[in-house]
């Protein structure tokens, strides 16, 4: 790997080290990878675990931050207005963790709610005046909408240099063409996790699991497009598996990978016999199950998390991984609509 890769400084990789600890008979040595991380192993039994929530406590300090040094600066304090529609408990609770992420860092916010009744019109009608409000530096939809609703529609009615999701067809042009642009959040919490924790992806084999527009395709981008352009990738051999893919044929793919990101919504998609020895394991899905113990409803990721964590390398929890990170890259892109950094 090329020297500007992380982790390839030309030292001896912990695996090699590893081999000749073992050869001579002395215990594994202890690793330290980034400071991002719950423990450390000595063995192979179980992964590093990824505390996404102190990786956006971190996150959250920087854009903090530089909030306070762009009002230093005279300039306004970043606004985010968030339109949330109906009585979906998951989105509900998602608009909430945004609200209460951005006071910390100190970006003003409002929600406006509407019933899941609107029409189209009209919600296009409120979106129009957001993108006319200069006050406003950053806007978004909580997705799912409702059925009558055409969710792309109204992803492009966002104004794209206003557009913290990402999700404007502008935004998903520009990162797909490798151009600086506005990364959809949890696309850009995955790739701040491999970043932050110093996951190798040069030349690295990668399985993405799930190929929605909002999550899998941009991930994909963002790891297998060249280091070296104006948005810088992580070349890696990407490989996009979805719902028509056997199961057979997915079980040998995330093998023969280095690195796993499931977002497919299906708990416990991701066995242990289905990851290969030290593997990164970045669980993306957010499941609403019964426990089978209490009865009552937990959260739960698309990975078997119990076996898997015996087997990998590395390995985020649900809850507590990706998701903390998410909200903390849409602070970053509110900061960065503010500020007129692609637009």
């Amino acid at each position: 790997p090329r020297e500007s890769q992380p982790g390839s400084s030309g030292e001896t990789s912990w695996v090699e080290r590893s081999i000749k600890y073992l050869a001579d008979g002395k215990e594994l040595p202890i690793r330290t990878v980034g400071k991002y991380v719950v423990g450390q192993q000595t063995t192979r039994s179980k992964a590093t675990i990824i505390s996404g929530t102190k990786l956006a406590k971190e996150i959250h300090k920087e854009v903090q931050k530089d909030v306070e040094s762009w009002l230093t600066l005279g300039n306004k304090r970043p606004h985010l207005s968030v339109i949330l529609v109906g009585d979906n408990p998951a989105s509900h609770t998602y608009v909430k963790n945004k609200i209460k992420a951005a006071t910390i860092v100190g970006i003003t916010s409002e929600v406006i709610q509407r019933p899941s009744s609107i029409s189209q019109e009209d919600l296009l009608d409120i979106l129009s005046k957001l993108n006319n409000d200069s006050s406003v530096s950053g806007l978004l939809v909580q997705l799912p909408l409702p059925d009558h609703i055409n969710e792309r529609a109204i992803c492009n009615a966002v104004a794209p240099e206003k557009d913290v999701d990402g999700f404007h067809i502008v935004n998903i042009g520009r990162l797909c063409l490798d151009q600086y642009s506005i990364i959809p959040a949890t696309a850009g919490a995955v790739w701040e996790i491999i970043k932050r924790t110093g996951i190798e992806t040069f030349g690295k084999n990668v399985v993405v699991a799930g190929r929605s527009k909002n999550v899998g395709m941009p991930i994909s981008m963002l790891l297998h497009t060249d280091g070296t352009h104006e948005r810088p990738g992580g070349d890696a051999t990407v490989t996009i598996t979805h719902r028509y893919t056997p199961k057979e044929l997915l079980k040998f793919h995330t093998q023969l990978a280095d690195i796993v990101i499931v977002a497919a919504g299906i708990p416990k998609l991701i066995t242990a016999d289905m990851i290969k020895e030290g593997a990164a394991v970045i669980d993306v899905g957010i499941n609403y199950v019964e426990d089978p113990a209490t009865g009552k409803t937990m959260l739960t990721g698309d990975v078997d998390f119990e076996e898997v964590k015996k087997k990998a390398d590395f390995i985020t929890p649900v809850p507590g991984g990706v998701g903390p990170v998410t909200v903390a890259m849409l602070l970053k892109n509110t900061l960065m609509t503010a500020k007129k950094l692609v637009f």
